[in-house]
């Protein structure tokens, strides 16, 4: 049925108001040429905390930034109100190129990527000696999502007043990696985060460890205006302890020109985002090595080339048993 006669005009047309009030949609979206830069320091329920101009901001997302959502350690454009006063909010309208990103899953068999920091300069891997015991292949995933984020590793061990470290650095010897060895006493008088600030200077830091041993002590010792809640303690039949720290947070290093990111306390990464292909890459004196691998090769099945480069004398034997020991963490478990 016609709704109007013949001849109408636009006049005679009604047309539905706009009850919200608000601007048709479009989808030019501003540039946000004059918004300020600021770093993401902590995530608590959408709301983030940023460091701009030395000056704490509270901000949330944008709604043109979609799924995006920003991290610890994330640089990002803000505009709005950016005053840091009480009870006032910033947006964040543009998160910024990453140079680097770790990231872990729950499980190896989990889909969901979590992504733990952005833009980090370096992994500190917290370990203790004894109480808890060392879980070597929790390090070596570690290890792997270091190498495959673009950070370079650093291994911290504690505790060594329990138990000599000399193992563990066997094991790892191979792999160049720095270290530094402490105790709980040198934790007390400050020694020991006195050598650990030395590989922090000018970085910034993602501090990452097993539940329990005594990370958040040590990033204390790091940044003592700033203390955190260290009131975990070790469970002594299942020698795992307590989660102190919930939330990622980067702290500005005291004594030195850097950041620290003290991070949950972790009881399994999952590697089920890394492709085993570009572990190589932490590996040089091996990468040149794997042109004459078959296509897809694991690096570890009798037809890898890297067999024939080692006997011929370019690297040595232990590089590529520890590549290969950290190309089958995917298949181990972290207990072991």
């Amino acid at each position: 049925m016609r709704r109007y006669g013949k001849h109408t005009d636009e006049d005679d047309i009604r047309s539905r108001p706009n009850r919200k009030g608000n601007r048709p949609r479009t989808n030019i979206r501003p540039k946000h040429e004059d918004a300020a830069e600021g770093m993401v320091l902590t995530v608590d329920r959408g709301r983030l905390t940023c460091l701009v101009d030395d000056m704490p901001i509270v901000a949330m997302k944008a709604r043109e930034l979609g799924r995006k959502a920003a991290v610890v350690g994330d640089r990002v454009a803000l505009v709005g109100d950016l005053s840091g006063k009480k009870d006032t909010l910033a947006r964040i309208v543009r998160i910024e190129e990453r140079t680097s990103l770790l990231r872990r899953t729950a499980d190896d068999d989990d889909p969901y990527e979590r992504v733990v920091v952005a833009n980090a300069d370096q992994l500190a891997i917290v370990t203790a000696l004894a109480d808890p015991e060392p879980r070597p292949r929790l390090i070596d995933r570690c290890l792997v999502a270091a190498y495959d984020g673009g950070l370079e590793p650093l291994l911290v061990m504690t505790k060594s007043d329990l138990a000599p470290p000399d193992k563990l650095l066997e094991l790892y010897g191979d792999l160049d990696i720095p270290y530094v060895v402490t105790s709980r006493e040198e934790l007390e008088n400050g020694d020991a985060a006195d050598r650990v600030r030395e590989h922090l200077d000018g970085k910034i830091t993602a501090f990452v460890g097993h539940s329990g041993v005594g990370k958040t002590t040590l990033v204390n010792a790091l940044v003592p205006q700033d203390r955190r809640r260290t009131t975990g303690r070790v469970n002594a039949v299942t020698g795992r302890g307590r989660h102190t720290t919930t939330s990622a947070l980067a702290l500005p290093l005291t004594g030195a020109n850097g950041w620290v990111v003290d991070t949950p306390g972790v009881r399994s990464f999952g590697l089920a985002h890394i492709d085993p292909s570009r572990v190589i890459h932490a590996f040089p004196d091996l990468e040149p090595g794997t042109e004459g691998c078959p296509r897809a090769c694991s690096h570890d099945e009798p037809d890898c080339a890297l067999d024939e480069w080692v006997a011929e004398g370019h690297a040595d034997p232990a590089r590529l048993y520890s590549l290969r020991r950290l190309l089958a963490t995917r298949e181990s478990k972290e207990g072991d």
